[in-house]
């Protein structure tokens, strides 16, 4: 039986950890309407109907229960992330203000999480424009996410570089989710089978992939081409199975603890 055709607006993010989800998107013959866009961004255009698939960051599937995650595809980590960074002036005790950098979301609400679970700190937040050097930033500590973070100029007045997989992992012991698919409310059943298939071929593809698009992508950004492997095949886990989903569920309880998620939805997965 074939499914009807549509023509889905599916946003992904324009940084270089995407490159496995979306290399077979990229390269099949598709009707699909493929943007890029930083992670908050793509959050409000799902959450507005302008794109019908996205991958967005884990913090905001918490926030609208007519999401659903659509793919076992997603961006995580098992330990050291290397694209989410905090960088900081003084000893972690010490900080009270942090510059959050305005890409990020689920990276924003981790670090508040992890200063406040280990050091009970809630320092005051000022934001850090995308365009913004961060080593500019007033403030004791800085988030820096995405390509900016992976080799970071570094300066002398900041004392601490703190890779918040790392951190996430030795406090918990867990993987950590950063960024999912999630659907838009509203499609059917049978059609979000197709956009599963869909996303999760391409994710393999592109991890099958990954010493080419290496090759192809790690000059662009300052890095070597084992530094580009290493980053895709090591760093990064692309697959969103049991232990994750696990993950997940603890980072949303401590999420909902600070006031940063709604208590009162669960996330919904397709395959449920």
């Amino acid at each position: 039986m074939k499914h009807a055709h549509v023509n889905w607006k599916i946003g992904a993010v324009s940084y270089l950890n995407t490159r496995p989800l979306v290399y077979g998107l990229e390269r099949e013959p598709s009707d699909w309407c493929l943007s890029f866009d930083l992670p908050s961004r793509l959050a409000k255009q799902l959450a507005d109907g302008l794109l019908d698939v996205a991958l967005i960051p884990s913090i905001e599937v918490f926030q609208n229960p007519e999401y659903t995650v659509v793919s076992n595809a997603c961006i995580a980590c098992h330990g050291p992330v290397w694209s989410v960074k905090l960088m900081s002036r003084v000893e972690i005790p010490k900080i009270r203000t942090l510059a959050l950098d305005e890409g990020s979301r689920t990276s924003a609400a981790l670090v508040r999480i992890l200063l406040e679970k280990q050091h009970g700190l809630r320092p005051e937040l000022r934001p850090l424009p995308i365009d913004e050097p961060w080593q500019s930033a007033d403030a004791d500590a800085v988030l820096i996410i995405g390509d900016r973070a992976m080799n970071p100029r570094h300066d002398k007045q900041f004392q601490l570089e703190i890779d918040l997989g790392q951190w996430w992992h030795e406090l918990t012991g867990a993987p950590f989710v950063f960024a999912m698919w999630a659907a838009r409310g509203g499609i059917a059943a049978d059609q979000l089978s197709v956009i599963d298939d869909r996303l999760s071929g391409s994710r393999d593809a592109g991890m099958a992939a990954s010493d080419e698009i290496a090759c192809r992508e790690a000059e662009s950004y300052g890095l070597s081409l084992q530094q580009g492997r290493d980053y895709f095949q090591k760093y990064l886990h692309f697959t969103l199975g049991v232990a994750e989903r696990q993950a997940l569920s603890r980072f949303r309880k401590l999420a909902v603890d600070m006031g940063l998620a709604p208590s009162n939805m669960e996330l919904q997965y397709h395959d449920c």
